[in-house]
């Protein structure tokens, strides 16, 4: 073989190799970054391209929504409670030249704020809040991060507060203030129901004042209430409207004899 044609066979080989290197393939979630000489290019949308070696460099930027597990931050909460609380951040970038251009690492950039927000707006509440008003608070959590995100093209969708965690004296705390609040609302309920049913004793009295007949019968009924266990014994005081005529007719009577018997005996 001729010098000339191993010469042309080798600068086939690293025609061959340099354009390997050179051709570059962008996935359909993906954008490519290319600076040419230091200098900045249009994106590279999916598909193949052509990146010169040692002339031009490519950054890939991935779009999809990535998922960032926030570790957990030790938090005083404004009622001077501490605890740990960990949440889920979920983000994709919008804008691949802010991206790269207006931040070093915008994944490890977005973390940091995260924490950061997270423990000054758990700061700013307290304990209750913390515990019963999650959705507020991630919405508040998210809207915060956007704003601080948004210069360099990241946008949050999604913060979720995973676990809380407090000391074991406060959670046993807790259960007690849980137990007497139950307590009061049940003494409550039973205040109200009976008051409820000493008004409705009240109303019956009325009526029954207002109809001797009905008062009378409920006497009835309850001497055959009361009659119904054969091993009772029932003392029924019979009304001053029914025996006063009947003291009235006789006692005078029952009194004279024995003024007559006096007056013999003298």
């Amino acid at each position: 073989m001729t010098t000339p044609t191993v010469a042309i066979a080798a600068l086939a080989v690293l025609v061959l190799i340099a354009l390997a290197l050179s051709l570059k393939i962008i996935t359909q979630y993906e954008r490519g970054i290319v600076f040419r000489l230091g200098r900045l290019r249009p994106v590279y949308e999916p598909g193949l391209h052509l990146v010169v070696p040692f002339l031009e460099r490519l950054v890939r930027v991935d779009t999809r929504v990535v998922t960032l597990t926030i570790p957990p931050q030790e938090v005083i909460t404004e009622d001077n409670v501490p605890a740990r609380v960990n949440a889920v951040v979920l983000f994709n970038v919008t804008d691949p030249v802010k991206a790269v251009m207006a931040v070093e690492n915008y994944a490890i950039a977005t973390s940091q704020i995260a924490q950061t927000t997270l423990r000054s707006v758990l700061g700013r509440v307290d304990l209750d809040t913390v515990l019963a008003h999650r959705s507020a608070l991630n919405a508040d959590l998210r809207d915060i991060i956007e704003k601080l995100t948004e210069p360099w093209g990241v946008e949050v969708s999604v913060v979720e507060i995973k676990d809380v965690e407090i000391p074991e004296q406060m959670q046993r705390a807790m259960a007690r203030g849980a137990e007497a609040e139950r307590e009061r609302r049940a003494k409550i309920i039973n205040a109200r129901g009976e008051l409820q049913a000493s008004e409705e004793l009240r109303q019956a009295a009325d009526t029954l004042s207002k109809s001797p007949a009905s008062l009378q019968l409920r006497y009835l009924q309850t001497l055959l209430e009361l009659g119904a266990d054969q091993n009772s014994t029932v003392v029924f005081p019979l009304p001053m409207d029914i025996i006063g005529p009947l003291l009235e007719r006789f006692g005078p009577q029952a009194a004279l004899p024995d003024a007559d018997d006096d007056e013999g005996d003298e």
